[in-house]
């Protein structure tokens, strides 16, 4: 059993983040324990690098200066270039390196470790030889909470963060088990050097080799969830970069093998630790990381039709969800399904953008959806297209002393545009100001409602004129 890996080692307690912290050693991307002081942070990094027998580094950031760990440097005899006085502390070598106490690490010190980290190089040097980037810290200050406070321990550049690729919050006594407390409190074991017979090696050895070739083509399901993942987030005001998006791919094939199987936990567990908010002093909600997963956990193991469907209301943009519609719908009760839910779960103001623009190449039998949808969207757009019929707080829109508070937004976004895009922006803008549902951007709904516009119109007319 993978969660028992550690306790060989005589470190207890890090069950729940096994599978997260061994999926790293698999892939060999950087590694960030995040937790407060005693947890086992630090001991159980360096047991990892003593029952792997690496050439082990550990330093602390708060104290380490940047020649600690590269040597002092010196020309050579041809005086054509710098060598480093090595000493058995520096970097040269190592096999695995732990920067521990990373946050407390001074400002340009970080930005030295930031090739470290990202790249294994120092001094635009490649280190060869190492093949793992481990650090910890305590919770930085912006993200303390009780009566315990680090001071000193400061959030990270987020670029640096963003480059490990497994973030893990350690537990502390209460999530310990009554069996693992009293393993902790057993000193039986203190300043023993770890051994498990080679065991967590061979294991490690045998989920790398399939890895690499796991890796060549990656399981479809791994790359759907992590796209719909990453997207489902940024929906909801949690960056995540493209960068991490392939880390989160990367983490969920290792931790598939590692566990040997997939799970709805399982994927949920990797998708938390990949989230390096925390270590920059931001906490994401965990609602919105439950349920950007849940979408994704749906959608990469749905099948047919209902993945289909549910790929149409995971794409939030209207041009992006007029192309789906267009080119890949799979039946007509599927288009029909996607826009009976769509018109009944998005705003008010998204629906009827959606009608507006797709309303009259439905009504002319052009796209793959039932009369129930066709219908839906022209009781939507009947709507639109009779807004300069008589509205509520006042006898006509022409009227300059509108006391809508939204009216003078509007207007100067409809001074800038000329033509069909003003005419189609004003049925959609001028409705809105009636159902009070004028967004806090209108621009970007403007934009937004045009590009599916134009989706329609090169997509169904224009090819229709080409044909």
């Amino acid at each position: 059993m993978t969660k028992q890996s550690f306790a060989k080692l005589g470190v207890y307690g890090f069950e729940p983040q096994a599978p997260a912290i061994l999926a790293a050693l698999v892939t060999g991307d950087p590694l960030l324990l995040i937790g407060k002081s005693g947890t086992g942070k630090t001991f159980l990094l360096n047991s990892i690098s003593e029952a792997l027998g690496l050439e082990h580094r550990h330093y602390n950031a708060s104290l380490i200066s940047f020649d600690d760990l590269v040597g002092f440097p010196y020309p050579d005899e041809e005086r054509t270039e710098i060598r480093f006085l090595e000493t058995p502390a520096t970097i040269w070598g190592a096999e695995s390196v732990l920067v521990d106490e990373i946050s407390r690490c001074k400002p340009e010190h970080q930005n030295r470790l930031f090739s470290l980290v990202h790249e294994r190089r120092i001094q635009g040097i490649a280190l060869k030889e190492l093949r793992y980037r481990w650090a910890a810290m305590n919770p930085c200050t912006a993200d303390q909470g009780g009566d315990e406070a680090y001071l000193g321990s400061e959030a990270l550049d987020p670029a640096l963060a963003d480059r490990f690729g497994i973030i893990v919050d350690v537990g502390d006594w209460d999530a310990l088990s009554d069996a693992d407390r009293r393993r902790v409190v057993d000193p039986a074991g203190e300043g023993a050097l770890t051994d498990d017979g080679g065991a967590l090696g061979r294991q490690l050895a045998r989920w790398t080799a399939e890895f690499e070739r796991e890796l060549r083509a990656c399981p479809p399901e791994i790359l759907d969830y992590a796209t719909a993942a990453v997207t489902a987030l940024r929906d909801g005001g949690i960056r995540v970069s493209p960068r991490r998006a392939r880390l989160l791919a990367r983490s969920l094939l290792a931790a598939t093998i590692v566990e040997a199987h997939v799970s709805d936990e399982l994927f949920l567990s990797i998708l938390r630790c990949s989230l390096p908010h925390r270590a920059w002093g931001e906490q994401p909600e965990e609602e919105k990381v439950r349920a950007a997963h849940r979408l994704a956990w749906d959608l990469a193991m749905l099948e047919g039709t209902d993945k289909w469907v549910h790929q149409f209301h995971l794409e939030r943009a209207l041009d992006r969800k007029a192309a789906l519609l267009l080119e890949s719908c799979p039946t007509r009760d599927a288009g029909t399904l996607a826009i009976e839910q769509f018109v009944s779960l998005a705003s008010k103001e998204r629906t009827a953008a959606f009608a507006l623009a797709a309303f009259p190449a439905a009504a002319a039998g052009k796209l793959p959806i039932g009369a129930e949808a066709v219908n839906d969207l022209g009781r939507l757009a009947a709507e639109l297209l009779t807004v300069d019929g008589e509205i509520s707080w006042q006898e006509r829109l022409s009227e300059s002393d509108t006391n809508h508070p939204d009216f003078p937004v509007v207007s100067k976004l409809l001074g800038q545009l000329e033509g069909p895009r003003q005419e189609r922006a004003r049925q959609l803008l001028y409705w809105c100001l009636v159902n009070r549902c004028v967004p806090r951007k209108p621009a970007v709904l403007e934009a937004e409602f045009n590009a599916c516009v134009t989706v329609f119109a090169e997509r169904v007319y224009r090819a229709e004129r080409a044909a």
